[in-house]
């Protein structure tokens, strides 16, 4: 597998105006890309801060193969993990390191990931049922397909994919998988083609999106390994450290949202003209609500279209 896959790292400029501050002028400073992928955004940050240290996390181990091989030069101040990125605390002890000075996650599936057909990813390409991010995991979306209830299939369906024709969707997976006609990726989005109705069809891009996005999320446990992972990164930060997350759907965006707005607001009861002792937040946002990608590189790279940013530092202990 080549590293020369269509990677164009999301918003790369900005996540390093962003995060620099938290390096710039600090004695070794450390930067954990939680979602490393390919490197790209890593690959920056080593190349402008020469005493930079990465902790760079990827449950992909493919991936890990082709960062690996960018970062060939810098490997000297990098720690690569094969994990996901609920595993912060455990990765910074390994790492021997208590505290860090920025953290980046960029969620969601990577290039290769999509543009490797045999994962499964794509609902335009013709594939196995995988879309395991960690190839050595046992579920997949063949498991998920084959084995869940139409109750289980229908509520994943419509609870992570926001899909209002759910029901039937669940209903027709389990038809064509009890008459074997439910074997690849294409026949899957047949089937959810010919759940909706075509009025429904005609508007909001392909109709297998929403069901191929929520089969990944359950596959890969994706809303429940942030809900763990967000606390975690927050707690890793020194003082004037940051944390920019990049997502790709509004789901992961609230659980972002949520969290950031519960540790950058105040516990002084509205009212009082200052903070009460020890009430003060101790962290504060970057950036108000979140940022989409530039206009320009949403028309160069029409990955980064839906991308929402969000950015905060640490300011107390």
């Amino acid at each position: 597998m080549s590293a020369d896959i269509a990677h164009i790292p999301v918003a790369l400029n900005r996540c390093l105006d962003l995060l620099s501050p938290a390096i710039a002028n600090k004695e070794k400073p450390v930067l954990i890309d939680a979602t490393l992928g390919l490197a790209g955004h890593a690959k920056l940050f080593l190349e402008r801060f020469d005493d930079l240290h990465l902790i760079g996390i990827d449950r992909d181990q493919s991936a890990l193969e082709i960062a690996k091989n960018e970062l060939e030069e810098y490997l000297d101040r990098c720690t690569l993990v094969h994990t996901t990125y609920d595993q912060i605390e455990a990765v910074m002890a390994q790492a021997g390191v208590t505290k860090v000075d920025a953290v980046l996650f960029d969620l969601g599936v990577s290039s290769m990931q999509l543009d490797v057909a045999e994962r499964g990813f794509s609902y335009s390409k013709q594939a196995p049922l995988d879309m395991r991010m960690d190839q050595s995991a046992k579920l997949s979306a063949e498991v998920v397909l084959n084995t869940y209830s139409h109750g289980q299939l229908a509520k994943i369906i419509q609870t992570y994919g926001e899909e209002k024709f759910a029901s039937k969707i669940a209903e027709n997976i389990i038809k064509a998988r009890t008459q074997g006609e439910l074997n690849t990726t294409k026949d899957l989005a047949e089937i959810v083609k010919n759940s909706i109705p075509a009025a429904a069809r005609r508007i909001g891009g392909n109709p297998a999106k929403r069901t191929f996005q929520a089969l990944r999320i359950e596959v890969n446990q994706e809303l429940a390994i942030l809900e763990r992972a967000i606390p975690q990164a927050l707690s890793a930060l020194n003082i004037g450290g940051r944390l920019v997350v990049m997502s790709y759907q509004s789901l992961e965006d609230r659980i972002v949202k949520r969290f950031f707005n519960q540790v950058s607001a105040a516990k002084t009861p509205r009212g009082l003209p200052m903070d009460l002792p020890n009430s003060a937040a101790h962290y504060r946002l970057l950036v108000s609500g979140s940022e989409s990608s530039a206009e320009s590189e949403q028309i160069s790279n029409p990955r980064s279209q839906s991308m929402r940013l969000r950015a905060i530092e640490r300011v107390a202990a």
